[in-house]
């Protein structure tokens, strides 16, 4: 018997580097939400109005745990465009996006990935335990999803 079975894992890693000099790095899976398993059926199958890539990392300050129902962020501080990675032949693919120092400020404690600046489809959400990003400090957050 053939298993053909799908899977789709993601997992977000923040890297905080600390205006004098110190690294924070927090690594969480993340669910993929329901309108984000809609995108991607829709990514892959409709031949018309089809929707726009992911593009976008959006930082918050929520602490409502992810639900697969949610499609938006609870409480969205900043969002920011993404660049996206995947190596032909592996069953990964990566976005991330930096926030300079100025950027992002505040309290974080949710993320996600987003297909436009504002508004737009949510792909996943992450909530994770508070990171403060002060506004001397610089921040890249990776969301990277692996098949299986």
């Amino acid at each position: 018997m053939i298993d053909e079975t799908m899977q789709l894992q993601g997992a977000m890693t923040l890297i905080v580097r600390r205006a004098d000099g110190d690294i924070e790095t927090v690594h969480k899976d993340n669910i993929i939400v329901n309108v984000g398993f809609d995108f991607i059926a829709d990514a892959i199958g409709k031949s018309a109005s089809r929707p726009s890539v992911m593009g976008f990392i959006a930082l918050g300050t929520g602490t409502t745990a992810a639900a697969a129902s949610q499609s938006a962020l609870v409480s969205e501080l900043d969002r920011n465009a993404a660049t996206y990675a995947h190596t032909v032949g592996t069953k990964a693919f990566s976005f991330t996006a930096d926030f300079p120092a100025g950027d992002g400020t505040g309290a974080i404690t949710e993320a996600g990935v987003f297909n436009a600046a504002s508004g737009g489809i949510m792909l996943d959400r992450v909530v994770f335990p508070v990171v403060n990003k002060g506004a001397d400090d610089s921040l890249t957050a990776v969301f990277t999803f692996t098949m299986s």
